[in-house]
């Protein structure tokens, strides 16, 4: 076989190894979301995804291997979703309002983002090890928001006696907040959360 044939199984090879995890994975968000994290067994999310149990333990070898991978997908979806917002070309007030609100705009019609709460739950209730990937996840958002925010505050459109690391916790902690209570409350609109969220932030940090 010529180096272009085999160049080309091998990108074959990756793009049904990527196909297959992203459907696996699409498929135990779906069934946590659904019918909670009990459901999301290795043979029910094979089944569910059209593979078999030894594929999702080849693929993610573990509950924490899957949980993880959960996490990376969750936050590369959300990456694109700032990227193409152009966050760092906006000042640091807007930016920080724009993180919040492509969070709470894309809360209650992502099923994945449900999940990944409904797993996070489920963790901290049972004190599970599992919890370490989230607080991981958690911290990333915080120095995230506390950058932008520093940023403001040079710019001059963020109060200059604000605490940036507080006031990221603060930001993150009502996130948090909302989505539990979506889980509580999956019938809650949040449509005027949002513009209500935003307005107060916009009021308590502008300079």
């Amino acid at each position: 076989m010529n180096s272009a044939l085999k160049a080309s199984a091998r990108r074959t090879q990756t793009d049904r190894r990527l196909q297959s995890e992203s459907e696996l994975l699409r498929a135990a968000a779906e069934l946590i979301a659904l019918r909670g994290v009990a459901a999301a067994t290795f043979e029910n999310i094979g089944l569910r995804a059209g593979y078999s149990r030894g594929l999702v333990t080849q693929r993610f070898g573990s509950k924490q291997g899957l949980i993880e991978a959960l996490i990376a997908r969750l936050q590369a979806r959300m990456e694109a979703l700032l990227d193409a917002r152009h966050l760092d070309a906006l000042d640091g007030l807007e930016a920080v309002l724009g993180f919040v609100d492509i969070f709470l705009s894309n809360l209650a019609e992502d099923g994945e983002m449900r999940a990944y709460f409904v797993l996070m739950a489920g963790a901290v209730a049972d004190v599970s090890e599992l919890r370490a990937p989230f607080a991981a996840a958690h911290k990333d958002v915080e120095v995230r928001l506390e950058a932008l925010f520093l940023r403001g505050q040079a710019q001059g459109v963020i109060r200059a006696g604000l605490n940036a690391d507080a006031a990221a916790l603060m930001v993150g902690a009502l996130l948090l907040g909302l989505s539990t209570q979506l889980l509580v409350d999956p019938g809650m609109d949040l449509e005027p959360i949002r513009e209500t969220s935003l307005a107060a932030l916009r009021a308590s940090f502008a300079a």
